[in-house]
């Protein structure tokens, strides 16, 4: 799975001029919360990409012991075979098949938990990717209307970039848990 992009090299140059032209103090505050709200989105962006590793990672594990499980069920078939093939010629060593065959299917009982379970945190890190990749939209969305509150001098599109803002560290916040 991709990062999300973080776009706002550009936003920033804007601000930061439109900052020093006016010299007011509500220039310079949109100019810090609007880098706030930059440095929140690389970080939301970094988690993201992490988590969806982790997931990726889990996922491969839990194929990697489904071919595990699978390598036991064969196993289990071919000392049943040989069982078998010994029961019709009267040998004595079924017994120890039947045990073999039997450690392997509690073998594959355990095996099996395993791979749930790593499907399972696999599936929490797609959970939590998704989540933080939502933080960064928030974060984008609260960066752009911010940019355009400074460039259109409306205090209004601010206070609404900050309740964005404020929506995305929520969902940062509940990426992190």
């Amino acid at each position: 799975m991709e990062d999300p992009e973080v776009p706002t090299e550009h936003l920033h140059e804007h601000i930061h001029e439109a900052a020093h032209e006016g010299h007011d103090k509500w220039s310079m505050l949109v100019a810090i919360s609007t880098a706030f709200m930059a440095a929140f989105a690389a970080l939301s962006s970094l988690m993201a990409g992490h988590q969806s590793n982790e997931a990726l990672i889990s996922q491969m594990k839990a194929s990697d012991q489904w071919a595990y499980y699978n390598s036991k069920g064969i196993k289990a078939e071919v000392a049943d075979a040989v069982t078998k093939i010994n029961f019709s010629k009267g040998s004595d060593s079924t017994q120890s098949v039947a045990a073999r065959k039997a450690k392997l299917k509690e073998d594959q009982k355990k095996i099996q938990e395993k791979a749930e379970e790593l499907e399972k945190e696999s599936e929490a890190h797609l959970g939590k990717d998704m989540i933080l990749a939502r933080a960064v939209t928030f974060f984008q969305i609260a960066i752009s209307i911010s940019a355009i509150s400074i460039l259109s001098k409306k205090k209004p599109l601010w206070y609404i970039s900050l309740v964005l803002f404020a929506a995305g560290i929520f969902q940062f916040i509940v990426g992190l848990l």
